[in-house]
């Protein structure tokens, strides 16, 4: 059993331009705001608190992130989290917000004075790693819809969370896992 990555050690295996393909650009990363944020109809989720409603941040110690626009488009982004700890708390947490997060296939999220319509749906994902979760989230306010699919994939002690358009989703990522499981010498 391997020893959980640093943060450090996890940026470097997080997706590149180059490994996306042409038309692809790194967004900048920004601070996650979701400090009024609140869910309702949900049990499960209102447990979790605001941050895994939204498909925030899991709450691990060593972390890494990169965002990615496809040909500028605002609707096609996909964005890479990598996660390490050891492989049960990994385990245990990631089944957790997954599980919270499809247990109410219909639930609103407030932000600020927003409401907004959730649908999760799991879906199915390929064997990519010793587990792997996903779900179809769609996001319905003031008349517009957008859905994000979100896949995780453990393989010992990293956790790969690609999530975004559900088709860059699918594209990347076993390009996302491979990358993240390449042992790297150190330097």
């Amino acid at each position: 059993m391997s020893a959980p990555l640093s943060s450090a050690a996890l940026a470097k295996r997080l997706l590149e331009e180059s490994d996306l393909g042409e038309g692809y650009t790194r967004l900048p990363q920004r601070p996650a705001q979701h400090d009024d944020v609140s869910v309702i109809g949900c049990p499960a989720l209102e447990k979790l608190g605001s941050e895994a409603a939204v498909g925030g941040s899991l709450g691990f110690l060593h972390k890494a992130k990169a965002s990615f626009t496809y040909a500028g488009a605002s609707d096609s982004v996909v964005t890479e989290e990598l996660y390490s700890d050891t492989e049960d708390k990994l385990s245990r947490s990631v089944d957790r917000i997954f599980e919270a997060m499809t247990s109410c296939p219909t639930y609103q999220v407030l932000t600020g004075s927003t409401p907004v319509t959730v649908t999760t749906q799991k879906v199915l994902v390929a064997r990519l790693g010793d587990e792997q979760w996903s779900q179809l989230l769609t996001f319905a306010a003031g008349g517009r819809r957008s859905s994000v699919k979100q896949t995780a994939v453990r393989t010992g002690t990293v956790v790969v969370v690609v999530s975004g358009s559900p088709g860059l989703v699918d594209a990347h990522v076993h390009k996302a896992v491979a990358k993240a499981m390449v042992v790297r010498s150190a330097g």
